[in-house]
């Protein structure tokens, strides 16, 4: 059943999904109405986070899978898929200036 990649699969979806409750919320707090883009650096580098996670995120999951199914082995595979998250949340944490650490490890 592949337990722990399940797992991985269910933390890079609410990941995302955070990324994306957090630029909904910058967007009502500086008063930035859709679908405009731009009007504070604090929702454009959000912004920003949210869709560089979503042009990986829609590559990382069905590689994810097709690792754990084709190799069957679920805790390496799921160890590799954390690097990815935490990778993610790294990139968040350090955008713009101190970014590469997070971005680097998408792509391990």
């Amino acid at each position: 059943l592949y337990p722990l990649t399940m797992w991985v699969s269910l933390k890079a979806i609410i990941t995302y999904m955070f990324f994306g409750l957090y630029v909904g919320g910058l967007r009502g707090k500086y008063k930035i109405k859709a679908p405009k883009m731009t009007g504070n650096i604090h929702f454009e580098n959000a912004y920003r986070i949210q869709m560089n996670t979503l042009e990986q995120i829609v590559i990382f999951l069905p590689a994810l899978w097709i690792a754990a199914l084709s190799t069957g082995n679920d805790f390496q595979v799921a160890m590799i898929g954390g690097v990815w998250v935490l990778g993610r949340w790294l990139y968040f944490l350090g955008y713009p200036n101190k970014r590469a650490v997070g971005f680097l490890l998408g792509f391990l």
